[in-house]
């Protein structure tokens, strides 16, 4: 069977379940979105998807509703955003995964671009921010509603990685984003692009060897049950973007539109609350699980991939890369 028939099949499959859920309420709003989400219920992207959806039912009297999806129940990833394209559902989170729709989104998601935090915030906000955000719309019919910082993404494994030399043949899980892919490989270990629902059951079984995620993602999939060393690689610092289909956005009439986009707003602050709060809580938690913390030598691990990213980007890329570098310093 064929990508695309197992594409038409999903699709399908998914469109009856919409139509069928339907009929399930005594009272059916005007407006019922549907959200794919990657994590499980205890994930503050979760939680902040269930405050926006009692927010705009509630300000909209009823007429807007939310449900959503954990685990990737409705959809992986890149799947979840095919069927938000074709209306099937509606909403997700993503960053990265955009690449592969629109180039300009690769620097969302990047190893080695930046160096912190407050350098996250400089892009997001200067003109190539805006820019990823129209493109998004425009190129990819997603609409942003914001952004969750998801702090930095560290290797687990099982054994300790303390320079990239300790790297070398290691079968590291990445999602599928091209910049993945090539900074591990130059760092000398074997990146496996995988959908994120399948990442425990690979670990278990030996499939892979190491997976990358930020702190709340390695404790909310359960990793520390088959990875023993958490490597503080810092290699990435990123955010995600909770996005609605276009097409079904520009449904909604102004009122509700408004409604809508306040909501958003509010998430977004809701999340962030809920980020911070469970930063250090996961940190402890990991640890208590059982976890080795190792620290590392960012600044080889740095040097060594940086080049390799930069020589893999497209000559239009490599002059917005240019550009990052200097507003983010």
């Amino acid at each position: 069977m064929n990508s695309n028939v197992k594409r038409f099949l999903v699709g399908f499959s998914l469109l009856i379940l919409v139509w069928s859920c339907s009929f399930t309420t005594d009272k059916n709003p005007e407006y019922l979105f549907k959200a794919s989400m990657l994590v499980k219920e205890n994930h503050t992207w979760y939680k902040a998807f269930i405050h926006f959806g009692k927010l705009i039912e509630e300000r909209s009297g009823g007429r807007m509703e939310l449900e959503v999806y954990p685990s990737e129940q409705l959809a992986k990833e890149l799947e979840a955003i095919r069927l938000i394209r074709s209306e099937v559902i509606d909403m997700t989170i993503s960053a990265g995964s955009l690449t592969n729709f629109a180039e300009i989104l690769i620097f969302s998601d990047m190893p080695f671009l930046l160096k912190d935090t407050i350098a996250m915030h400089k892009l997001i906000n200067s003109d190539i921010g805006k820019r990823i955000e129209k493109e998004m719309i425009k190129k990819i019919g997603v609409r942003p509603l914001g952004y969750f910082q998801r702090g930095e993404r560290h290797l687990t494994s099982n054994r300790p990685i303390k320079h990239p030399d300790d790297l070398q043949e290691l079968i590291i899980r990445v999602p599928n984003v091209p910049s993945y892919v090539v900074a591990w490989k130059a760092l000398g270990a074997k990146p496996t692009p995988m959908a994120f629902s399948e990442v425990f059951s690979s670990l278990q079984q030996g499939t892979i060897e190491a997976q990358e995620n930020p702190f709340a993602m390695i404790k909310n999939a359960g990793f520390s049950e088959v990875q023993k060393y958490l490597n503080l690689t810092g290699h990435l610092i990123t955010w995600g973007y909770p996005i609605v289909g276009e097409k079904q956005f520009q449904k909604l009439p102004d009122d509700l539109k408004a409604i809508f986009l306040q909501a958003a707003k509010e998430m977004q602050i809701y999340e962030h609350k809920l980020f911070l709060n469970n930063e250090s809580k996961v940190q402890k938690q990991l640890q208590e699980e059982g976890m080795i913390f190792v620290e590392v030598d960012k600044n080889i691990f740095m040097e060594n991939g940086e080049k390799a990213i930069y020589e893999s980007l497209s000559p239009q890329m490599q002059e917005i890369y240019k550009t990052i570098k200097k507003i983010t310093q």
